[in-house]
């Protein structure tokens, strides 16, 4: 895709919720980091996520995020947009961490639903609007009420989208009919956040994905968002057929982040696949079955 395709959407087409590489001992390893970051924006992506939940936000401290940003920030700024994960279940917080995260030089800001609270429908409007408000930069909703136990519903969403900083929706809710509400009712650039839901998403309007799997599959998933935004549904249906055992290894065993670390770890990318609790490696078991979906998609470890 060319740069001046990529300006014109806020959050480029093809992001990746990076994972956050790790010492052998438990610390961020910044170099890894930026050699990641160097290595999927080489491969095709145009936006990358970062201490979103596949970056283990959770057990990252604030300053870690923060230099997690800007080590993104000055490995691929101007290449692919940089979009700092800042959404916690505290506005205050939030606010605090999307304002420095802006200082850094963000290109945008991932705020997920408030989880662990179940907000209402207000709150949950209240919240991102308070966010929005705190700085200039654009923000991409984040909708995933399996993780956060609360979702927001399509009328909220259709009301936040009238705020001008809120421009971007993160659909992890697989409801195909209210996503297509959204996409009929407002201008919000919609992006699949189920990795497998990716094709019939932009064949309704979606403009990309929030992918993990592309962490081992970028240059395929370029390929499916290319094909499918050209309008050529006969080779995205080939390549989204192709890429399923993959969705299947990265996504429905383990946990996402632990998946991806492994097989970065196989492919060579990473040097270790080191989470943090209370996420664990995989065991025997659960390897073998990845291992089999890979070998399924012609990726033999």
């Amino acid at each position: 895709m060319a740069d001046s395709d990529i300006r014109n959407l806020p959050f480029g087409t093809l992001a990746i919720a990076m994972v956050t590489p790790f010492t052998a001992t438990g610390e961020v390893d910044y170099e890894a980091t930026a050699k990641l970051a160097n290595k999927l924006v080489e491969d095709g992506c145009d936006s990358l996520v970062v201490t979103g939940t596949t970056g283990e936000t959770s057990t990252l401290t604030d300053e870690e995020n923060l230099e997690m940003f800007r080590t993104v920030v000055e490995a691929v700024g101007g290449r692919a947009k940089v979009i700092a994960g800042t959404g916690t279940n505290d506005t205050r917080h939030s606010i605090s961490l999307s304002q420095r995260a802006a200082a850094v030089g963000v290109d945008g800001l991932l705020l997920v639903t408030p989880y662990y609270n179940k907000p209402s429908q207000a709150g949950l409007q209240a919240h991102f609007e308070a966010i929005a408000d705190a700085t200039d930069l654009p923000v991409m909703l984040y909708d995933i009420p399996g993780r956060a136990g609360v979702a927001i519903e399509t009328e909220t969403i259709i009301k936040l989208a009238a705020h001008p900083r809120i421009r971007a929706l993160k659909d992890a809710k697989a409801d195909f009919s209210a996503t297509t509400r959204v996409l009929a009712a407002t201008d919000l650039d919609v992006y699949s956040g189920d990795d497998g839901l990716l094709l019939p998403w932009m064949a309704a309007g979606a403009v990309g994905l929030v992918s993990v799997s592309a962490h081992v599959a970028t240059r395929k998933y370029r390929a499916l968002v290319d094909a499918a935004a050209a309008g050529d549904f006969a080779t995205a249906r080939t390549l989204h057929f192709e890429l399923d055992p993959v969705v299947r290894a990265v996504m429905t065993h383990i946990q996402g982040a632990v998946a991806a670390k492994l097989i970065l770890k196989w492919q060579g990318t990473l040097s270790n696949s080191v989470v943090r609790l209370p996420l664990v490696e995989p065991g025997a078991a659960e390897i073998a079955i990845i291992k089999a979906d890979l070998a399924e998609a012609g990726m033999e470890f």
